[in-house]
């Protein structure tokens, strides 16, 4: 049973952080690259961050770049996003999944999904 658990959501003013955490189990995580994907009212699901298993190369969505980090501790069995200058756009609910990168692009690589955890960045 592959299972994700998010958490660390909530509400921040504009140019505030916060940090996400994914707690996985069911799977082997040192063998998977996963990857945070966030969701805003009546728009599709995003690909934000994806961070390589073997090597830990992480892949950053343009919209993320610069401000997001993703980084994992495979110990805990652990995959973390620490978000820097937050922007009302950043608002939605984020989900941890494996993830891969085709032609540039973040995807899910497998259709397992946690509840996500909701940010709410506002004034």
């Amino acid at each position: 049973q592959v299972q994700f658990v998010e958490s660390g959501g909530g509400l921040v003013q504009p140019g505030g952080s916060l940090r996400l955490s994914c707690a996985a189990s069911g799977f082997t995580l040192d063998d998977d690259a996963i990857g945070w994907f966030r969701q805003a009212p009546g728009k599709e699901r995003e690909g934000l961050s994806c961070i390589g298993s073997s090597d830990g190369s992480a892949y950053y969505a343009d919209s993320v770049k610069g401000r997001f980090t993703i980084a994992r501790v495979n110990a805990k069995n652990t995959v973390y996003l620490q978000m820097n200058s937050l922007k009302p756009e950043d608002t939605g609910v984020y989900y941890c999944t494996m993830c891969e990168v085709q032609g540039g692009k973040l995807y899910w690589a497998m259709d397992y999904w946690g509840k996500g955890t909701l940010v709410t960045v506002s004034s």
